[in-house]
């Protein structure tokens, strides 16, 4: 398999990750992504997404999302970047600790680490980029 990139841009709505469900359709569909990933993988791109959207852009619309992905032979690389202010990881309680059972948020970032291989952030001056890696 040769590498294949792919990008989208959406702006800053929560009712965009449909678009981007369309968009990853097509791409699972042309990497020949094993349907056993693809739930998986849903689960943390639209998790980064709607991290991007209400927590970097503070869904100001004039504020876009951008999606990047690249496919190689048995790596898939999701980079999704907002363009706010960014934000420190560490930061997020642990959503599995007793007193965060029950908060109406907090479990993106933990969601994406269970489901992607691997999980990195990085802000910059324009924006965080969050990196999910899925090995297929």
């Amino acid at each position: 398999m040769e590498t294949q990139n792919y990008h989208l841009e959406i702006e800053s709505d929560p009712n965009n990750l449909f678009v981007v469900e369309e968009f990853f359709n097509q791409i699972s569909v042309e990497i020949k992504l094993p349907e056993t990933r693809f739930p998986e993988l849903m689960v943390a791109l639209t998790e980064a997404i709607t991290n991007a959207i209400i927590h970097g852009n503070k869904k100001d619309r004039s504020k876009m999302v951008h999606i990047n992905v690249i496919a190689e032979e048995g790596l898939l690389t999701i980079k999704v970047k907002d363009e706010g202010n960014g934000f420190d990881p560490a930061l997020i309680p642990d959503p599995t600790q007793p007193e965060n059972l029950f908060r109406d948020s907090g479990r993106g970032v933990y969601l994406m680490k269970v489901y992607c291989d691997e999980v990195s952030h990085q802000t910059t001056p324009t924006g965080t980029e969050t990196t999910l890696k899925i090995k297929f």
